[in-house]
């Protein structure tokens, strides 16, 4: 199996090149790899680079993830978000090989409190959200065979990340205010690189299991619920804080206006995707509690 991987050295293209390695031979890809054109904000030199390295299998970890610049910036989200994507499945569609591509909560309104399935109906509230939701429909309109791995919430050990933030926040500043009504899971790159393998290798012996899946941590939590326990569990390593106990406090979404629309529900129903390839998804909290202790522990 050869495959072929864009977005190599983000967060999330960053693990996929050690989860994907074991499959077969890799060839990854940034936007500024000097020998293939990878560059999303240029797609149609895209379709020259999967014909000339052949791939059995495309796995897009590119994207424009900016949330907030994305409302400034609608037609390079676009380009980057659902025009590139859609060449990719043309030309997959066109050699038979699998596309890999994800997506996000974002394509959902976020209202109500419950987990969302698949089909569930969409209705983003940003330009981040719509142009994913885009790529999503055009991968499929392509009728390449794909995986569609819908995520949310995601963090890295690598580079900066929500606790990473807060710890820093925590050791500087007597009070924190998190937003306590949006919900969710958050989920590890490395976790997301592994089902994807693992997913991967079995669609591969199986074209029926083609199509979308929700990949997300099991579990839910708020941003609050989220950096008190990553708080506590630095106190309990000896990491000097600042913060009191009782003194990171809880707000609402509109305490910090933003110029995207967050959902308040980031809730995904991973039962299909467990169900498919016999997987269960751990507690958020592990994934947590790992990348801390890679990061800070003692």
């Amino acid at each position: 199996m050869k495959i072929l991987l864009f977005g190599c050295n983000g967060q999330l293209g960053w693990e996929l090149q050690r989860s994907l390695a074991p499959l077969g031979e890799l060839v990854a890809l940034d936007f500024d790899s000097p020998q293939h054109h990878a560059d999303f904000a240029r797609p149609d030199g895209l379709a020259d680079t999967v014909r000339s390295l052949t791939p059995d299998v495309i796995v897009n970890a590119a994207a424009h993830t900016a949330v907030d610049r994305a409302e400034a910036e609608p037609e390079l989200a676009r380009t980057l978000n659902a025009a590139a994507p859609a060449v990719l499945a043309r030309e997959a569609a066109a050699r038979g090989a699998w596309l890999v591509h994800y997506s996000t909560d974002y394509v959902f309104d976020g209202s109500g409190q419950e987990f969302r399935r698949e089909d569930a109906p969409t209705g983003p509230l940003n330009v981040y959200g719509r142009t994913k939701l885009e790529g999503e429909q055009l991968v499929r309109a392509s009728g390449c065979r794909h995986l569609i791995f819908r995520t949310s919430w995601v963090y890295a050990a690598r580079g900066g990340n929500f606790a990473r933030t807060m710890l820093k926040l925590a050791g500087e500043r007597e009070r924190l205010t998190v937003i306590d009504d949006q919900i969710g899971a958050p989920t590890g790159v490395d976790l997301l690189a592994d089902v994807t393998s693992h997913a991967l290798r079995i669609a591969a012996r199986n074209p029926a299991l083609a199509g979308t899946y929700h990949a997300v941590a099991a579990g839910e939590t708020s941003w609050h619920g989220y950096a008190t326990m990553v708080i506590e569990w630095a106190r309990r390593q000896g990491l000097a804080m600042k913060v009191a106990p009782d003194a990171v406090m809880p707000v609402p979404t509109n305490a910090f206006p933003t110029p995207a629309r967050r959902p308040l529900n980031s809730r995904l129903h991973t039962g299909r995707l467990q169900q498919a390839f016999d997987l269960t998804m751990p507690h958020w909290c592990a994934g947590v509690l790992r990348m801390l202790t890679e990061v800070h522990g003692r």
